[in-house]
């Protein structure tokens, strides 16, 4: 996949703007017919999510999607469920929301290729099917809406890879590749990404392992392991996201490893950022979720009154070649440097952000990058 990042941002741009154009839920005005606008204005929307294990859904995602379909109709009514990491599970959700009368699925699968066949029953049933954050591997999807997830791996690598050269580290050391879950393609390309450096940058890949679920525990047992077998050789960790990061960092400790060798991350999650801040973590990739998920909702209710947004979409290929027809938003490398200027500065965690992340243990921390 190989998407200009900068094309990408004016795309979304410009179908956002011609999306809320088409959106608004109104009584029957603009160029909408009645009984589109009445369906529209009393529409059920599916939303499906992954996981409990990755913060993000709950305290971003969910509620920035709800909010928006609020906003644009009132009288929408936003269906969620949440998977908990089974594809079974999400599968039962996403039935019973189509039995429901649902007009449109926002779904994020956990198992990008078994959800293939709940796009199926959609099409069958006629009901549009938008693939959110994660790509799903059906050429019967409507729209993806996502980020750029090969840049996301390269970002982590650079990140890590400077890191190292910075410090000194000689070539050839060695570095852990913790990945995310097998069963979601967005990890794929988040490890495609991170090898189109790590490959040429001189280190070494000691070992990798691809996270079930994305659970942090299993994260943490694996670093476990291989800090028996390979001990001070370790000398980077590629983690794809915080919550896999903050498992690899637990199991370091656990060894009583010191200094802590560079760990990367994703998602922006507050642990993370304060991980980052106590040195413990390097970096972590911040994904603003907000336009993410009001971009999402924003097509929804487009797709409930049977409109389509402009065509100035990028075309991106699932795993099994079909072009999707996608959005896709630009994720940003955070350090210490600019944790101010991103995640404080978009009030990630909500207006009171600064305060969310310098509690006592880190108010030094905050005070000496300047987060206030």
């Amino acid at each position: 996949m190989k998407i200009a990042t900068k094309r990408a941002v004016m795309v979304s741009a410009a179908i956002l703007a011609t999306a809320l154009t088409l959106t608004a839920c109104s009584n029957g005005s603009g160029n909408t017919s009645t009984n589109n606008a009445s369906g529209a204005a009393n529409a059920k929307i599916g939303l499906l999510l992954p996981d409990s294990v990755t913060a993000r859904y709950e305290a971003a995602d969910k509620p920035y999607f709800e909010a928006k379909v609020k906003s644009l109709c009132s009288g929408c009514t936003v269906l969620y469920a949440n998977a908990d990491g089974d594809a079974s599970k999400q599968q039962q959700q996403a039935e019973s929301m189509l039995t429901q009368g649902v007009k449109v699925l926002v779904l994020d699968p956990f198992d990008g290729q078994a959800a293939a066949s709940i796009v199926g029953e959609a099409k069958a049933k006629n009901i549009p099917v938008i693939s959110y954050d994660r790509l799903i591997n059906s050429p019967d999807l409507n729209y993806y809406i996502s980020f750029d997830n090969e840049k996301v791996g390269q970002l982590q690598a650079t990140a890590l890879v400077d890191k190292l050269k910075k410090d000194g580290v000689p070539s050839g050391s060695g570095i852990l590749m913790v990945n995310g879950s097998p069963t979601d393609n967005n990890a794929t390309l988040f490890k495609k990404g991170a090898h189109s450096v790590i490959d040429s940058s001189g280190y070494k890949v000691l070992a990798e392992y691809d996270t079930p679920g994305w659970d942090p525990a299993q994260a943490q047992n694996w670093v476990s392991g291989q800090v028996s077998q390979f001990g001070k050789k370790i000398t980077g960790v590629y983690a794809a996201n915080d919550g896999t990061g903050g498992g690899a960092i637990a199991a370091m400790k656990a060894a009583n490893v010191s200094p802590l060798p560079p760990v990367t991350g994703q998602d922006a999650e507050l642990a993370g950022i304060q991980r980052i801040l106590a040195g413990d973590q390097y970096m972590t990739v911040y994904k603003a979720l907000k336009p993410e998920a009001e971009q999402a909702a924003t097509l929804a209710i487009a797709l409930t009154k049977g409109q389509k947004p402009s065509e100035q979409t990028v075309q991106v290929a699932t795993a099994g070649g079909a072009k999707i027809a996608s959005i896709l938003l630009t994720p940003v490398a955070v350090t210490t440097d600019n944790i101010e200027s991103t995640v404080v500065k978009d009030q990630f965690y909500g207006p009171n952000s600064a305060a969310m992340i310098c509690t006592a243990d880190y108010k030094a921390a905050c005070d000496k990058y300047g987060i206030k």
